[in-house]
C-alpha cells in the first residue's frame, strides 16, 4: 500500500492499544490491521512514523542488582582463575558466561513469569553486579593494603637484594654495552655465550638511616656471590655509614635460601626475614636504592673505559660515601651518615670478615665427645657438656664463631630445623691443667649426667621398678630379681612347634669308620693266651670254634664277647654229649 493509513485511523487504533487490558494489546493490533488491510509489520511502521509508538517505560528493577552474590562469586572465582601470572587477563565476562552456563554452574539471568521464557542477563549487566559486590577482578587485582614499618636504630634492619644488568658485561677487555641488535629476546643464545660475564649488582641498605652500599661481582647471583656482597658491607670501614653486623637481614625468598646461608647468618647473629612471594614491598627500600645507583652511579659507565669490576667496586664505594654523607633523606631530613653515626656502641656489632667467610666455604668439622665431654677443634679443647644430648663416643659437627673466637658452634637438628649451640673453649693453665678443674683432695665437682648417663639411670629404675635412682642401687644392692620376678627367662622352652618328628636313618661318620680301621686284630695265637686267662679248660676244640668264627684274626675288642660264646659252646657239646649216652 503506497498512500499512508490515515491519521484519524493510526490514532484510534494507538489509543485502543494503549488502553487494553494486559495481554489484550497484540490482539487489537492484529484486528486494527486486519480491517485496514495490512500487514502488522506495515501497522507498527506507520505508528511509528506518526510518532504513535509506545514510549518504553524504564523498568521497576532499574538500577537493581538481578546477579545473586552466590553467582557472582562463581564467576568471579573463574575470571580469577584464567588470570596469567603476570595479570595478562585470558577469560572476558562474555565468554565466561557461556561456559559456566553450559556447564550448569550459574543461570545469570530470570524467568518472565507471565511468558515462562529465560531472559539471561547481558555481560555488561553481570559485569555492574560484580562491582556492586566488590568481586571485579579489576578490583580484586588491586594493591593489597601495605603497613608502614620502623626499625629500633642503625644496623637493626638491613635489606639486601641483587639486580643483574641488562646493560653492561664484563669481558676481559673491560665493561662493554649490551647492545640492542646482538641481545635481544630472540636470541637467548647470546645472552648464555656471556652468562659468566654478566654484571650483578648487589645493593644493601639500613633501614633506619636510608645507608645505601653497593657490589658488584661477575655472573648472576649465587650463594658465594651474596656471601662475599654481604662480608664487604659487614667489612669496617670507619668514617662511612653502613657496616659492622645487622641484627636482621630482609632479603628475597628465591635468592639464598639455602641452608649454608642460613647457618652463615645464624652464626652472625643475624635473623634472617624473607618477605613473602610477590611482596616486594617490602624490600622497597633496597628496590629503591636500586634506581638511585642506576640513575646516579652507573650512568657514569657510559663515558668512562670501565676496565674491570674491581675499578668498579672501587668506584662505586666512593660513591656511596659521598652519597651518604651528602644527600639528605626525605624521612630524616637528614644525611644518611648523620643518622648513621647515631648508632650505639653495643649497636654497631664487629665480626672477623675472614673467619665468617669460612662459614660460606666449608661445612661444620666433626670431632669426637671424649669421656671428659670435652671435643677437640681447631687445635683447642671445647668443653660440651651443656650440648643438648650429648653422648660420651658420639661425633658432633662443629663450626666457628665470626663473632667470639673463644667460642665456637655445635651443629645439630631439632624438629626439623639446624640449631647452633654456643660452647666455649677450655682454658689451661702454667702446669697444663685444666684452669676450672677442682683441686686434689679439696674440692670434688660431679659432672653433669650427658643423655647416656640419663638413659642409662632411666633403664636401671625401669629393672627394678624403682621411683628413684637410690631406690635401683639399693635394689641393685640387695640382689633383687630384676623385674619383680614377672619374666621367666624359661618359658620360651615350652614353645615347641606342633608337628610330628619322623625319625632319620644315619650313616657312619667318617671319623668313626676310621676308628674302627684302626682297631688292632690279634693273631690266633695271640687271642688264645688272652683266652685262657678267662677259660681254665682250654681245649684244642676251642681254639678250633675260634678260627672258625674269625679266620683273618680276633679282633681286640671282640675278646670278652668270644670268651661268652665259647662257654655257650662248650656247654652245648656237653648237653648233646650227656643225651646220646
Amino acid at each position: 500500500m503506497d498512500m499512508a493509513l490515515p491519521i484519524e485511523m493510526l490514532v484510534d487504533t494507538w489509543r485502543a492499544a494503549e488502553g487494553a487490558k494486559h495481554g489484550q494489546r497484540q490482539h487489537i493490533l492484529k484486528d486494527a490491521a486486519r480491517k485496514l488491510g495490512v500487514s502488522l509489520q506495515t501497522l507498527y511502521r506507520e505508528l511509528e512514523q506518526a510518532g504513535l509508538s509506545r514510549a518504553r517505560k524504564q523498568r521497576a528493577d532499574a538500577g537493581v542488582v538481578t546477579l545473586s552474590r552466590e553467582e557472582a562469586l562463581i564467576l568471579s572465582a573463574f575470571l580469577m582463575a584464567s588470570f596469567r601470572a603476570n595479570n595478562k587477563k585470558l577469560s572476558g565476562i562474555e565468554h565466561a558466561l557461556e561456559v559456566l552456563r553450559t556447564n550448569g554452574e550459574i543461570m545469570a539471568g530470570r524467568v518472565d513469569e507471565a511468558t515462562g521464557e529465560f531472559i539471561p542477563l547481558s555481560a555488561s549487566a553481570c559485569s555492574r553486579a560484580l562491582r556492586e559486590y566488590g568481586l571485579h577482578p579489576d578490583q580484586l587485582n588491586r594493591a593489597t593494603p601495605s603497613q608502614n614499618q620502623r626499625s629500633k636504630h642503625p644496623n637493626h634492619v638491613w635489606q639486601i637484594d641483587a639486580s643483574i644488568s641488562t646493560l653492561f658485561y664484563v669481558p676481559e677487555s673491560g665493561l662493554e654495552d649490551m647492545h640492542p641488535a646482538v641481545f635481544y629476546k630472540n636470541k637467548p643464545g647470546n645472552f648464555e655465550k656471556i652468562k659468566r660475564q654478566r654484571l650483578t649488582r648487589y645493593a644493601i641498605t639500613d633501614h633506619a638511616s636510608g645507608a645505601i652500599f653497593c657490589w658488584y661481582v661477575a655472573g648472576g647471583e649465587s650463594i658465594a656471590n651474596l656471601g662475599e656482597s654481604f662480608l664487604e658491607a659487614v667489612r669496617e670501614k670507619p668514617g662511612e655509614a653502613l657496616y659492622g653486623v645487622p641484627f636482621k637481614l630482609y632479603y628475597d625468598p628465591g635468592s639464598a635460601a639455602t641452608k649454608t646461608f642460613k647457618r652463615f647468618l645464624a652464626a652472625m647473629g643475624v635473623s634472617p626475614v624473607v618477605h613473602g612471594v610477590g611482596n616486594s614491598r617490602a624490600t622497597g627500600q633496597v628496590e629503591n636504592a636500586h634506581n638511585i645507583i642506576e640513575t646516579q652511579f652507573e650512568v657514569g659507565f657510559k663515558y668512562s673505559h670501565v676496565p674491570n669490576i674491581a675499578w668498579i667496586n672501587e668506584k662505586a664505594r666512593k660513591w656511596c660515601k659521598w652519597f651518604n654523607a651528602t644527600k639528605k633523606h626525605s624521612r630524616t631530613k637528614r644525611t644518611r651518615l648523620a643518622v648513621w653515626m647515631t648508632i650505639a656502641q653495643e649497636q654497631l656489632r664487629l665480626a672477623n670478615v675472614d673467619v665468617a667467610r669460612e662459614l660460606l666455604t666449608r661445612e661444620p668439622e666433626t670431632a669426637k665427645v671424649t669421656d671428659q665431654v670435652q671435643i677437640r677443634f681447631k687445635g683447642r679443647v671445647w668443653d660440651v657438656s651443656p650440648v643438648p644430648g650429648v653422648m660420651i663416643g658420639e661425633t658432633l659437627s662443629v663450626t666457628v664463631n665470626p663473632l667470639k673466637p673463644e667460642s665456637a658452634f655445635v651443629v645439630f637438628y631439632q624438629d626439623g630445623e639446624e640449631v647452633l649451640h654456643e660452647i666455649q673453649s677450655v682454658e689451661f693453665n702454667e702446669l697444663g691443667f685444666e684452669a676450672n678443674a677442682p683441686v686434689i683432695d679439696e674440692e670434688f665437682k660431679q659432672p653433669a649426667d650427658t643423655q647416656l648417663d640419663k638413659n642409662r639411670k632411666e633403664v636401671q629404675r625401669y629393672i627394678y621398678n624403682a621411683e628413684t635412682d637410690e631406690q635401683a642401687e639399693l635394689a641393685l644392692k640387695n640382689k633383687q630379681v630384676p623385674f619383680g620376678g614377672r619374666i621367666d627367662p624359661y618359658k620360651h622352652l615350652d614353645n615347641l612347634p606342633q608337628a610330628a618328628v619322623l625319625p632319620r636313618r644315619g650313616t657312619a661318620h667318617e671319623a668313626t669308620q676310621s676308628s674302627r680301621m684302626a682297631e688292632r686284630v690279634l693273631s690266633h695265637a695271640e687271642a688264645a693266651l688272652q683266652l685262657k686267662k678267662e677259660l681254665t679248660d682250654w681245649s684244642a676244640k676251642d681254639y678250633a670254634e675260634m678260627a672258625r668264627l674269625y679266620p683273618a684274626g680276633v679282633p681286640e675288642t671282640e675278646l670278652s664277647s668270644l670268651a661268652k660264646r665259647l662257654r655257650l659252646h662248650v656247654a652245648s657239646i656237653q648237653v648233646l654229649g650227656g643225651g646220646s649216652c
